[in-house]
């Protein structure tokens, strides 16, 4: 059952939330699409769909994947004052600094050529992601040690503006987000098997590796810089 300012209902009372409300885009749509169907074996379909989406809630709980509203409720900023030493064109980048930026993938595609000739690591999150929401902080101090040598981008996928923009005033970045509702530079990243996921390039622009999956610890993070960004050996 949909239920107007909270989405469709599953079994258990839990609700799944639309793109409007900070949910995933992809997942409320076919959903949506099987709900509103009027063949007999999709409505059919579409109550097994429910009921496996209440499993997988509950699995997410278990595991620690859960939603925007259990996982981490935000973080503090380090001191982000060292990165105004940065050279210029990460100066720039870093003046955008908590901003969620429009434009898709030509933008993005803009902004990777402004930092030409440095390392770049971009993470893709979304506000209602439990994992990506935990290993903010991490970000945000590898970032603050890291920043005036890689460049630091965020990218903002299958999320809504609004809640994306209230937890960015929760653990403020010192880099600013392309907001990605369509999974545009997602895919185009091929970061689109789950969030979170985080592409690092070298300072030739070459994309090395991506990770899928959140970043447990400070130094993991910054080991993966230094390996697929940075390529110290």
């Amino acid at each position: 059952m949909r239920v107007p300012g909270r989405g469709i209902r599953l079994p258990g009372g839990d609700y799944l939330r639309g793109p409007q409300m900070g949910g995933p885009i992809d997942l409320y749509l076919i959903t949506v699409d099987m709900f509103r169907s009027s063949d007999s074996n999709i409505r059919c379909a579409w109550r097994g769909f429910v009921a496996l989406l209440a499993v997988a809630a509950v699995a997410s709980i278990v595991t620690g994947c859960g939603g925007s509203d259990s996982v981490y409720d935000g973080s503090p900023p380090p001191d982000y004052g060292g990165l105004a030493d940065a050279p210029p064109p990460l100066a720039a980048l870093y003046s955008q600094g908590n901003d969620l930026l429009p434009g898709g993938s030509e933008a993005f595609d803009r902004q990777m050529s402004e930092i030409e000739g440095f390392p770049a690591v971009v993470n893709v999150w979304a506000s209602w992601c439990g994992p990506c929401r935990a290993e903010f902080p991490h970000f945000q101090k590898v970032s603050a040690n890291l920043g005036t040598e890689v460049a630091f981008i965020g990218v903002n996928s299958q999320d809504a503006e609004s809640a994306a923009a209230t937890f960015l005033e929760e653990s403020p970045l010192p880099y600013p987000s392309f907001s990605d509702p369509e999974k545009e530079i997602t895919d185009q990243l091929d970061a689109g098997r789950g969030l979170p996921a985080t592409a690092f390039f070298n300072a030739a622009g070459e994309q090395t590796f991506t990770k899928f999956g959140n970043y447990e610890d400070q130094a993991e993070l910054e080991a993966d810089v230094d390996r697929y960004a940075l390529e110290a050996g």
